[in-house]
């Protein structure tokens, strides 16, 4: 059994693990939650779909909490009933949300559980789900956190980023033959300031680059149209040959953004979500990675045309150090490391 959900972030990452389990002849459910989004993401996949009630774990008081209490509580006693009539020998939990009523419903049932860490600091789900499992796997060395059994398994991506083709991209995106390309990803749903910046940085930025804008959902601008400049609310399928046909990438930080850059060697500029926005998750990857040379950080709350073009200045001087330091990033085969996890705790 898996689970995870909330936001794409919690359940892409799973779906290598679920093909990989699929493939050895293994059955899988899935245990997401009923606002459809962890339904359409594994959508294609040979695996049962159930999903149940779920109350957002908060940080801050909110009488909402009092009435989501109600609602974690009913996922629980949802997700021990699906247990009880599955009989899963093993629960893997990629975090988020509706992952603790199916752990904590795992761990009554005396199921054991492995649970995945992204951040370099434990989200509240996780947290509260450490006392129950059996195994905490993470992205980096550098997370410190309390758990039986700790080991550092990396994401597993997706095999057609790793199999990306930087022709192919190049052909797709119908870039000049002596252009290079700029990526700018501000996440899943796009990014507002990191839109505006780079589209007032355009005249700058099309100067050196053709530049790929990955805007968000009904982010696209017709007023911004100008050669070199492509905007695009999504990639899907081409998304690993875009990747790999890009010379520099800006990016949010979350965490499987950031491992995937790291995966395939992009130098990168990192404009981390503040604190306002979030538990500043994204800050503390970034300073991480900012820290083992990896990449090159611009605080949201400094974010303007003129910050953005001094950092694409600074990194493009020094190029050959961005990537010298990238290449001591280890890329784990983490799909082999997850299932052999899950393989071993099963079998206890």
């Amino acid at each position: 059994m898996v689970t995870g959900g909330g936001t794409a972030g919690h359940v892409i990452p799973s779906i290598p693990i679920i093909q990989r389990l699929l493939d050895d002849g293994l059955e899988v459910s899935f245990v997401g939650s009923t606002s459809g989004l962890e339904e359409l993401l594994i959508e294609g996949l040979d695996i049962s779909f159930y999903g149940i009630t779920t109350g957002k774990l908060r940080r801050y008081f909110s009488v909402e909490n009092l009435v989501d209490a109600f609602r974690v509580f009913k996922g629980i006693s949802q997700a021990f009933s699906l247990i009880r009539r599955i009989k899963p020998v093993v629960v893997f939990s990629k975090g988020g949300y509706v992952a603790f009523p199916v752990v904590f419903a795992a761990w009554l049932n005396r199921v054991p559980i492995v649970a995945h860490e992204s951040d370099l600091t434990p989200g509240l789900a996780n947290r509260l789900c450490l006392p129950f499992i059996k195994s905490l796997c993470l992205n980096f060395p550098e997370t410190s956190v309390r758990a039986r059994n700790v080991l550092v398994t990396g994401t597993a991506v997706r095999p057609d980023l790793l199999k990306g083709d930087a022709e192919r991209g190049r052909k797709w995106l119908d870039v000049p033959p002596d252009s290079r390309v700029l990526v700018v990803v501000g996440g899943s749903l796009g990014a507002a300031t990191i839109n505006a910046v780079v589209r007032e940085s355009l005249a700058r930025l099309c100067e050196q680059y053709f530049v790929v804008h990955v805007c968000g959902a009904n982010q696209i601008d017709s007023d911004y149209d100008r050669p070199g400049y492509a905007q695009y609310e999504y990639v899907s399928e081409e998304w690993g040959d875009v990747l790999a046909a890009a010379e520099l990438v800006i990016s949010r930080s979350g965490a499987n953004a950031l491992y995937e850059l790291l995966a395939l060697k992009k130098v990168n500029i990192l404009i981390p979500l503040s604190r306002r926005a979030s538990r500043g998750d994204q800050i503390e990857n970034a300073v991480m990675a900012e820290r083992r040379g990896w990449s090159f950080v611009v605080p949201e709350e400094n974010l303007n045309p003129d910050s953005l073009l001094n950092a694409v200045e600074f990194v493009e001087r020094d190029r050959n150090y961005w990537l010298t330091n990238l290449e001591s990033f280890e890329v784990r085969d983490s799909v082999t490391l997850i299932y052999e996890e899950l393989a071993r705790v099963a079998r206890r």
